[in-house]
């Protein structure tokens, strides 16, 4: 008897290329993909581009990251909108003093093996220029850390990401499991950036003035493309006991970017190596916004 096994996929298995030409962006159409996400981008800090991945292959994209979701490790804590701690110096109102339950789990780059649809399209150099394209720069680095590089974001029922900024300058995702309720992703773009922190501005979002708040509804195999160090930004609540998954292809300006320790340790629930060694030496942002 001959045993077949599934085939690591190519690009063209995964992506609509008809639609989204990504391997010939010096082509026409590939000139006007790239104009169009960078028109929406400066527009408000996110693009979505809907059904990249190809019809057929969705439900494999889906039985990948149910296969994994399981390993995911469940970060329930508080965290503010800084992923800081409280400030005491500071009034209770203040919103580096405003905590909320985050409940989301994390699957590690570690645990997502080669011939998985998502670590195709991550590691694929025609992908990565996309992207770069994109966001306006020659070339984007994949992450020099094992575990945040390629993530699966598992959202069980009740669960949720509260309001937050990013500590990257810009994330690329892809929903490979909408949920039967819930799970919205809301931002408010560009509410603080090079000018400032605007403090003002994010308390009156957490107070509840939602008049500059957007919300997308993803659906699996959309790609979105989003500016989130500058948006303040979160994932509602799930409804029901269909898990949301989303998946994060984390990429740099620089190479050899590294997650800090500490964050791998509430993220994943562990530390790499790498993680390890860095405790010994101090890091510092290259902007001076707050984390």
């Amino acid at each position: 008897m001959t045993t077949t096994h599934a085939h690591a996929p190519t690009l063209s298995d995964c992506l609509d290329l008809d639609r989204y030409p990504v391997d010939r962006l010096d082509s026409p159409e590939g000139k006007a993909l790239i104009d169009t996400c960078r028109r929406q981008l400066a527009d408000d800090g996110c693009v979505v581009l809907a059904d990249f991945v190809r019809p057929d292959m969705l439900r494999r994209l889906e039985a990948e990251t149910e296969r994994l979701s399981p390993d995911a490790h469940i970060n329930a804590t508080e965290t503010n909108p800084y992923n800081s701690a409280a400030d005491p110096a500071l009034p209770p109102e203040h919103p580096k003093n405003r905590f909320d339950d985050r409940t989301n789990g994390f699957v590690a780059g570690d645990r997502i093996g080669a011939d998985t649809i998502i670590r195709t399209i991550y590691h694929d150099p025609a992908f990565k220029a996309f992207i770069a394209a994109v966001v306006g720069e020659d070339e984007i680095h994949e992450y020099a850390d094992p575990l945040a590089d390629l993530v699966v974001n598992v959202l069980k029922e009740g669960r949720q990401h509260p309001w937050h900024f990013d500590s990257n300058d810009f994330i690329v995702t892809m929903q490979t499991r909408k949920p039967e309720g819930g799970g919205v992703f809301q931002y408010a773009p560009n509410i603080r950036g090079p000018q400032g922190e605007n403090i003002e501005g994010v308390q009156r979002l957490l107070d509840g003035d939602h008049a500059a708040l957007k919300t997308l509804e993803l659906t699996p195999g959309d790609l979105q493309i989003f500016f989130g160090r500058n948006a303040l930004h979160r994932v509602t609540p799930v409804v029901g006991p269909r898990e949301r998954h989303t998946v994060i292809f984390a990429y740099a300006r620089e190479p050899g970017f590294v997650g800090r320790p500490e964050r791998a340790k509430a993220i994943f629930g562990r530390m790499a190596p790498i993680h390890e060694e860095m405790l010994t030496r101090d890091i510092v942002r290259s902007d001076s916004l707050a984390d």
